[in-house]
């Protein structure tokens, strides 16, 4: 295996074209276990933690510009303001150890349907900025996953950075675990309201092959919302809607069974979270009021 490490973005580029099946370096929390368990040797590993640009994050206009390297631990101390949604899903990720050095950015290129930062991702509508030698590529996180641990990288592209637009109004992250703490989700949920646009989205995990959004569910809320004139009055949602809501999120998913959880459990879980989620964030939309935030279930 012989180890590659870049001083500059220019040159990691470089090598990644040369080598196009190098494996990317920077936090390590999935690579090198992989690598330690033997479940994964590659020719070439490509060191990407001398590149400083990776490791900052800018918030000048409409989104968060985030570095893929930026590690969760900073997700969460500098971007709960902007980015309510991720930093929720970032307090979940193993153990303080692991959240100071894993990152987004590798989340996204292990693209595990289990990997805490999807479904806040998806919620959120992020943007990942994938480059080459042969310019940048911006992928719609709704495109961006395309099977279990796939995605939609060409063999020469790294990811250098994920745009998130700042938050327009609440966002809510629950994860259900085999545990409390340090454990891999059985499925998880993400929900963001959208008041500007009168919209709604939500990201699933580990629920399906790879993280999805329940669009029937998003669709049907951000009507019911609108039809009950909740938006402008405030008024709670009816009880109705937020069981309707639970059932379309629960028929969203394709699970399996495995040895976390059966597929009945997770979706059962999914709706639960998906009516608590909508629940939290309504209570934030309606009266400043955040509650309980980001759950997670044992």
């Amino acid at each position: 295996m012989d180890f590659l490490r870049p001083d500059r973005w220019e040159d990691a580029l470089a090598a990644k074209a040369e080598h196009p099946t190098a494996v990317p370096l920077a936090g390590g929390t999935d690579v090198m276990v992989e690598i330690n368990f033997d479940h994964r040797r590659p020719s070439h590993l490509l060191d990407l933690t001398r590149i400083g640009d990776l490791y900052a994050w800018e918030a000048d206009g409409p989104d968060v510009r985030l570095g893929a390297a930026v590690p969760y631990a900073r997700v969460i101390a500098e971007l709960s303001g902007p980015l309510p949604g991720l930093a929720l899903a970032a307090r979940t990720v193993g153990s303080p150890q692991i959240r100071n050095r894993g990152s987004v950015g590798g989340n996204l290129g292990a693209a595990s349907p289990a990997g805490d930062s999807h479904p806040a991702l998806l919620a959120a509508g992020a943007v990942v900025e994938a480059e080459s030698v042969r310019g940048t590529r911006l992928v719609p996180i709704d495109d961006f996953y395309t099977g279990v641990k796939r995605n939609a990288l060409a063999p020469d592209e790294l990811i250098r950075a994920v745009r998130v637009r700042k938050a327009a109004g609440p966002q809510q992250f629950a994860k259900v675990g085999t545990r409390n703490a340090m454990v891999i989700a059985v499925c998880a949920f993400g929900l963001a309201l959208h008041p500007d646009t009168r919209t709604v989205r939500t990201g699933i995990g580990s629920a399906a092959p790879t993280p999805v959004r329940a669009r029937a569910a998003e669709d049907f809320l951000a009507a019911a919302l609108g039809e009950a004139r909740c938006w402008d009055t405030g008024r709670p949602v009816p009880a109705a809607v937020a069981e309707e809501f639970a059932a379309l999120a629960s028929a969203a998913c394709n699970p399996i069974d495995d040895v976390r959880g059966s597929a009945a459990y997770r979706r059962r879980a999914v709706g639960v979270m998906a009516r608590r989620t909508l629940g939290w964030a309504w209570r934030e939309y309606t009266d400043g009021t955040t509650g309980e935030r980001g759950e997670l279930c044992a």
